[in-house]
């Protein structure tokens, strides 16, 4: 049985730090491009971050350019994305999620048209950003 635990999320003043992590269990963890989303309450879930298998390239969104840092940790099976000078409207639910691909080296979960053979999601872990 696949799955993803996130943690590390918590309750931090603006302009502070929090290293968010995804464990993955049950499936073979270099084989899967990693990904992190948010949602926040009443909002659609959109993109934070994501990594290939390999661990290069790596992607962000705008939101979080030169705040955020995604790396893995293939021996241990663990996902990070290292948060610093966080804002309020980084409030939300973040949630990793891994993808298989039937081909390439280079998909990520912010690919479209991707050749995805397996997707999994973890349950989440909350942050609250406060001013």
């Amino acid at each position: 049985q696949v799955q993803l635990v996130e943690s590390g999320g918590g309750l931090v003043q603006a302009g502070g730090s929090l290293r968010l992590s995804c464990t993955a269990s049950g499936l073979t963890f270099d084989d899967y491009a990693m990904g992190w989303f948010r949602q926040a309450p009443g909002k659609k879930r959109e993109e934070v971050s994501c990594i290939t298998k390999s661990g290069e390239p790596t992607y962000y969104a705008d939101s979080g350019k030169g705040r955020f840092a995604i790396s893995r940790d293939n021996a241990k099976n663990t996902l990070y994305l290292q948060m610093n000078s966080l804002k309020t409207e980084d409030t939300a639910m973040y949630s990793c999620t891994a993808e298989r691909y039937s081909y390439g080296d280079y998909y990520t979960p912010f690919s479209s048209s991707a050749p995805i053979e397996r997707n999994y999601w973890g349950q989440g872990t909350q942050v609250t950003v406060s001013s």
